[in-house]
C-alpha cells in the first residue's frame, strides 16, 4: 500500500507535470512574472467556468476577503455576521480593518452558519453576512439571500474551501459556490481543490462597479500607473501560479468527482457505526440526494459521539493514518477575538463539534486499498 498523506499534491503533480513545468518553463524565458498572459489567460479561464462576470485574482484568500469588504465601503464599527466553527481568517480581516465580527453558532448537520442565529443577530449596525462555505458544501445561500435583501445586507461568500461546489436553489436554478452573493472570495492554497505551488486568491462578482472599485484596491488603488484613485493594497497573483492554476482548471470537476467517489465508500464503510456521524449533504439539494455536485469535499468530517476523539487522533497518528481536527477552538474562545458579547449558552452546535470533529485524508490519489485501512482502523479503535 502507498504512503497515506493528509493531500497527496505530488501524485497529482504527476498527472499534469508536462504541461505545468512548460508553462512556468515559458515564464521563466519571457520573465513575465507579474500581470503576465498567463494571469489574464486564467482569470478569464476561471470566469467562464464560474459563469460569472468578474474574476479579480489576488495574493491569497486571507486578502480575497479583506479586499471584499474594502471594496463594499464598510466602515469601521459595522459590525459583520459570520460562523464561530470556521479558520480565522474570515474573522481576522473583519478585525484588521476595524469593524466589528458578530459570531453565531453553525448547523450540527452542516456545519455551516445556522440562519436563526444569524436572523437574532442583527442590529442597526449590521452591514453584511459571510458564510462560509465550509468542507466543501455551501451554507443555506436561499435563505442568507432572502434575509440579506429584507436587511439591506451584503453578502460576501467565503468559498476558500468550495470551489467547484454548485448550489441548487429552491427555485432549481444552480449556481456555483461564491458567484451568488454581491461578492466571494476565494483561497488557491496548494491543499484546496483548486490549488496552486504557492499563495493566491480569487474575489468574484456580478457586479460591475464594484468589480472596478476592487481591481483598484489590489494594485494599490492605480488604475493608471502612478494614479491612486482609491485606498488599496499590494496583492497580486503571480504568473507561475496562475500558471499552475490554468493547468489544473480543467481538471477541477473530475478532482471534485475523485473527492466524491472517496467520500462515498468511506461514508458506506462508516454507515451504521453507533459512534461515528457521517458528513450530511444537504444544502440545495433538500436532503434527497446521496453525494452529488452541491458538495466537493475538500476535508471529509467525521464526528465522534463516545468522548473519544483524542484518543483515535493520537491511534490513527500511531498507526500511519493522518487526520486533522479543523477546528479545535471555537473563535469566540480565540484569545484575539475573546469578547464579553459572546455567551457559552450562544455556542452550543460549535462547542459540541470542537470536541467531536476529525477530518481524515481526502484527495483525488486516494485508492481503495488506502481507503479501507483508513475506515478499517477507525473502526476498529472507536468499536474496540
Amino acid at each position: 500500500m502507498k504512503k497515506i498523506q493528509m493531500v497527496d499534491l505530488g501524485g497529482q503533480y504527476q498527472e499534469i507535470k508536462e504541461q505545468v513545468n512548460a508553462s512556468i518553463n515559458q515564464i521563466l524565458e519571457t520573465s513575465a512574472f507579474i500581470n503576465g498572459p498567463e494571469v489574464h489567460a486564467f482569470q478569464k479561464d476561471l470566469e467562464d467556468y464560474l459563469d460569472v462576470k468578474h474574476v479579480i485574482p489576488c495574493a491569497n484568500g486571507t486578502d480575497a476577503l479583506q479586499i471584499a469588504m474594502m471594496g463594499l465601503g464598510l466602515k469601521p464599527g459595522d459590525e459583520v455576521i459570520t460562523a464561530d466553527f470556521t479558520f480565522a481568517a474570515t474573522v481576522e480581516v473583519i478585525a484588521l480593518l476595524q469593524l466589528t465580527p458578530v459570531l453565531v453558532d453553525v448547523d450540527p448537520e452542516t456545519f455551516n452558519i445556522d440562519i436563526q442565529a444569524i436572523e437574532k443577530a442583527i442590529t442597526p449596525k449590521t452591514k453584511a453576512i459571510v458564510p462560509v462555505h465550509l468542507f466543501g458544501q455551501c451554507a443555506d445561500m436561499d435563505a442568507i439571500l432572502e434575509i440579506a435583501e429584507r436587511h439591506d445586507l451584503f453578502v460576501i461568500e467565503d468559498n476558500a474551501q468550495a470551489i467547484g461546489a454548485k448550489y441548487l436553489s429552491r427555485t432549481g436554478k444552480k449556481s456555483m459556490a461564491g458567484t451568488m452573493g454581491h461578492v466571494g472570495a476565494t483561497s488557491f492554497f496548494p491543499s484546496k481543490n483548486l490549488g496552486c505551488y504557492g499563495d493566491g486568491g480569487a474575489i468574484f462578482t456580478n457586479d460591475d462597479d464594484l468589480a472596478h472599485t476592487i481591481r483598484g484596491i489590489v494594485n494599490h488603488g492605480m488604475y493608471e500607473r502612478y494614479h491612486h484613485d482609491v485606498i488599496g493594497v499590494n496583492s497580486r497573483l503571480d504568473s507561475i501560479q496562475a500558471a499552475v492554476l490554468r493547468s489544473k482548471l480543467p481538471k477541477l470537476d473530475t478532482y471534485c468527482e475523485a473527492r466524491r467517489n472517496a467520500a462515498r465508500k468511506y461514508s458506506k464503510a462508516f454507515k451504521d457505526q453507533p459512534n461515528i456521524i457521517v458528513p450530511t449533504t444537504v444544502n440545495g439539494c433538500e436532503g434527497i440526494c446521496d453525494i452529488c455536485d452541491c458538495h466537493v469535499f475538500h476535508q471529509y468530517t467525521l464526528r465522534i459521539t463516545n468522548g473519544k476523539r483524542d484518543e483515535l487522533v493520537k491511534f490513527l497518528n500511531a498507526n500511519d493514518v493522518p487526520c486533522g481536527v479543523y477546528y479545535p477552538i471555537p473563535l469566540h474562545r480565540q484569545k484575539a477575538y475573546l469578547d464579553e458579547r459572546y455567551l457559552e449558552k450562544d455556542f452550543p452546535v460549535t462547542n459540541q463539534l470542537v470536541k467531536e470533529v476529525i477530518s481524515l485524508p481526502m484527495h483525488t490519489e486516494l485508492d481503495d486499498e488506502q481507503i479501507d485501512y483508513i475506515t478499517s482502523t477507525v473502526i476498529g479503535f472507536v468499536n474496540g
